[in-house]
């Protein structure tokens, strides 16, 4: 006789509604861009887009730090590699800002001037009456700023590469002239790849996140199973059989009984609409603390994710390492090993956090992210097909408008915004996974959102739950073609990256017809569409055990 493993369901409330909306909120696949068309208006001579520059300088001969600047909306185009610009004599303008004829000789020189006094067009014009091969602006910031024209202007006419850099690399190109040193400058605009090698891994990962999240109750409850039948099998007599065995049945009852939310329609759409909203919140109210609240519920998710993943693993392998206990103050009877497990992971997170802007982080978040989005998987469930219709298609539609229709209301895209962390002090939300772009010559990160992998990954792991109720084979199933249809989604994501010079793509518009588009034309072809659309674990459960003996 087996014991069915029980789990105590209840319908999505409010909290988890919070918590998961959190998870869930950005839904996006992007590499961060080297040019952008900006939001300063077009004319004739106007309308060059905002390329990154790379600023090389020397003073003395002696090679010094990189900067990077920005290139105007007119003037000359900069080359995109190094080899094809020159090296030359940076000056600085007499006056600073550059408004009116230089008392210093510009000829063959690359001007320097302050930012202000008059319009980014004058400083142009001026420099280049002067003889000047460029112009460099020196920021009264430390962010790029866009260097437009007013209308009327003769932008046309300025045939020189005008470039901005922040405040911090002028004062270290004025202190190096100061000093008497002699000031060399070089510009270029490397064009960064839409696509790089690095979102295989990332592929990988996504894809990875997704089997290992819809086969963890295999991994955890499988050998829970075996140990209740091995428990069960030593010949005694009957008496004493009957005693071990309801008391087996007990604990082994309390073991397994654990929390699941179910996701009904009312929670999904409620679901969809608060993720809006705190999107919105970010975008408007995007601040360093704002950002560092998201950080700090992140890592005790993490935390909470990554001791479940360690503990669940390292039981199935080792039977006996969590029956040392420990009784303490607040937590009462605890596992030894659990409690070690708990201390690493927290010590884990937290060296993270604090080390969050160094080169390595992108590891530890990718580590956090994907224990936490395993648990959040085994947490939150779909009970059916009827519900992952409602839940997807909200998604769906929420992905798209914050992506691409946003720009008609807000200006600029609200997700691509919060995502990159404009306005959070050089901050960044932790609810990516990202991987440095290995072949760029600018750096930075490929990403993917959670909710590019959870949205999905709800539906697939109810695929194979499905199968394993109806005790359904590899190619007859939904679960292997649901997740060849997930990698496949992503691959068109990456194709749409590419396509679109790496803008942002809305992830969910690929994944969704490759998911739940798939699942529904398999249940048509097969018959199962109905079954699948009003199915219930509790009714499988009881065709299940109705056989056992």
């Amino acid at each position: 006789m087996a014991f069915p493993s029980r789990r105590r369901r209840r319908s999505c409330s409010l909290h988890a509604i919070l918590l998961f909306s959190f998870l869930f909120l950005i839904g996006l696949s992007f590499a961060e861009e080297a040019s952008h068309d900006g939001d300063s208006p077009k004319f004739p001579g106007c309308d060059h887009p905002y390329n990154l520059v790379k600023v090389k300088n020397w003073a003395n001969g002696v090679e010094g730090e990189t900067f990077a600047g920005i290139t105007a909306r007119f003037g000359a185009f900069l080359p995109k590699e190094e080899k094809n610009s020159y090296r030359l004599t940076a000056v600085f303008s007499n006056p600073l800002n550059g408004c009116s004829p230089s008392s210093s000789k510009l000829s063959g020189s690359i001007a320097m001037a302050v930012r202000g006094g008059c319009d980014f067009t004058t400083k142009a014009e001026v420099a280049q009456s002067g003889g000047a091969a460029a112009l460099l602006v020196i920021n009264d910031e430390e962010e790029l700023a866009e260097m437009g024209c007013e209308k009327g202007t003769s932008a046309q006419d300025i045939s020189i590469p005008v470039v901005l850099i922040p405040k911090s690399g002028g004062q270290s190109l004025n202190k190096s002239i100061v000093d008497g040193q002699k000031v060399e400058l070089l510009f270029y605009a490397p064009v960064r790849p839409p696509v790089d090698l690095s979102v295989i891994f990332l592929w990988i990962m996504a894809v990875g996140t997704v089997v290992c999240a819809s086969v963890w109750s295999e991994i955890a409850a499988s050998e829970e199973t075996n140990e209740r039948y091995n428990e069960l099998s030593p010949k005694v007599n009957v008496h004493s059989y009957f005693l071990q065995e309801t008391s087996n049945a007990s604990a082994f009852k309390d073991d397994t009984e654990k929390e699941v939310i179910d996701i009904n329609v009312k929670s999904a759409i409620v679901f969809v609409i608060t993720a809006s909203a705190f999107l919105l919140l970010l975008y408007f109210f995007m601040s360093s603390w704002f950002v560092w609240l998201l950080i700090v519920l992140f890592c005790i998710g993490g935390i909470e994710g990554m001791h479940n993943c360690i503990t669940t693993v390292i039981l199935r392998l080792c039977r006996n390492c969590g029956r040392k206990k420990l009784n303490l103050p607040l937590f009462g009877e605890t596992s030894l090993f659990s409690l070690l497990v708990l201390i690493c992971c927290v010590v884990f997170a937290t060296v993270w956090a604090i080390n969050r802007q160094a080169s390595y982080s992108w590891a530890g978040q990718d580590i956090l992210g994907i224990c936490l989005m395993i648990t959040v998987l085994q947490v939150a469930r779909l009970p059916n097909i009827k519900v992952a219709t409602v839940l997807l298609c909200c998604a769906f539609v929420y992905d798209i408008f914050w992506v691409f229709l946003s720009p008609i209301i807000f200006h600029q895209s609200v997700m691509i915004a919060v995502a990159r962390g404009d306005n959070s002090g050089g901050e960044t939300i932790p609810m990516l996974l990202r991987i440095p772009r290995f072949a760029d010559e600018w750096g930075g990160y490929d990403m993917i959102g959670f909710g590019d992998i959870l949205f999905p990954g709800l539906l697939v792991s109810f695929a194979f739950r499905y199968d394993k109720a109806n005790k359904k084979g590899i190619t007859n199933g939904y679960f292997l073609w649901l997740t060849i249809g997930y990698g496949v989604g992503l691959f068109l994501t990456y194709l749409g990256l590419y396509l679109m010079d790496g803008h942002g793509q809305p992830a969910l518009l690929y994944l969704v017809p490759c998911t739940l588009g798939l699942c529904i034309l398999l249940g048509l072809v097969r018959g199962e569409l109905k079954d699948l659309w009003n199915y219930s674990s509790e009714d499988a459960s009881s065709r299940g055990s109705s056989g056992l003996a």
